[in-house]
């Protein structure tokens, strides 16, 4: 335990991956607890969760479960509950949970236009509504949101995604919005656009898709859950404690570098 967590309870949604591999929110529990900070992991399957709170407790970390689903509110309420009676005050909040849908504004279904916002926007609302108070309590806080290139960007050459990319770019007007309000309460709001990073959220698109995504990035290396959670660390401790309101790519430099023409 290196301690830069160490006194600090810290909620992460979407804490356990969908499938087999380390996904973002997986990484960035770990290293929370490895920090030292308790961890809450969030989660509509308690039974991944469990898997993954056994694994942090047996490195030696402090995690428990909380099973729910927070884009309702009352989930999102017993949640922000569940965490202060457990450890007695809340400090972090990792805004982690997210899907994707397919389509264009031609051919997106309503219903999956709303089930993408829902989960990637009212989530991160929610769970910031019942969170900030205990915050305030506790004489401050950090708020993490995990964003995506896809709200950053406008990816050409691959299927249409409006619903997720116009709800990961909300993120960030959401970000800044919370930063803003709550700047001179020692609250402070960041938010991490995640690049192309192999997860177990993006396995199912096979070896090829793997290979291009690896080759849009200018490092031209592969990203992984470890380089989100190490920059998610950062945001959540003592050492950014001067940082509010910042949208910070970790892609390889995708967002910030293009291509010089030859």
């Amino acid at each position: 335990m290196a301690g830069r967590l160490k006194g600090k309870v810290a909620v992460v949604t979407g804490a356990a991956p969908r499938g087999e591999g380390v996904g973002n929110g997986m990484a960035t529990a770990i290293l929370f607890a490895r920090e030292g900070a308790r961890v809450v992991l969030v989660n509509r399957s308690a039974e991944r969760a469990e898997k993954l709170a056994k694994q942090i407790k047996d490195e030696g970390g402090e995690a428990s479960v909380f099973a729910g689903d927070v884009a309702q509110a009352d989930a999102a309420e017993a949640m922000a509950e569940f965490a202060t009676k457990k450890y007695g005050r809340l400090d972090i909040l990792h805004n982690n949970v997210g899907i994707g849908g397919p389509g264009t504004p031609e051919t997106v279904t309503l219903e999956t236009w709303n089930k993408v916002l829902e989960a990637n926007l009212t989530t991160t609302m929610l769970c910031s509504k019942y969170c900030l108070p205990k915050m305030k309590q506790g004489g401050g806080g950090s708020i993490i949101m995990v964003s995506s290139i896809a709200g950053a960007l406008g990816l050409m050459g691959s299927p249409g995604a409006v619903a997720y990319a116009t709800a990961k770019a909300g993120l960030h007007g959401f970000t800044l919005s919370v930063a803003a309000d709550y700047a001179t309460e020692n609250i402070r709001a960041n938010c991490i656009i995640v690049g192309s990073v192999h997860t177990p959220m993006v396995a199912h698109l096979g070896a090829e898709a793997r290979e291009r995504r690896r080759k849009l990035v200018p490092m031209q290396t592969e990203g992984t859950a470890w380089d989100i959670a190490h920059g998610a660390v950062y945001l959540a401790s003592d050492e950014s404690r001067w940082v509010t309101g910042i949208l910070l790519p970790i892609d390889g430099g995708l967002v910030g570098l293009r291509q010089w023409p030859r």
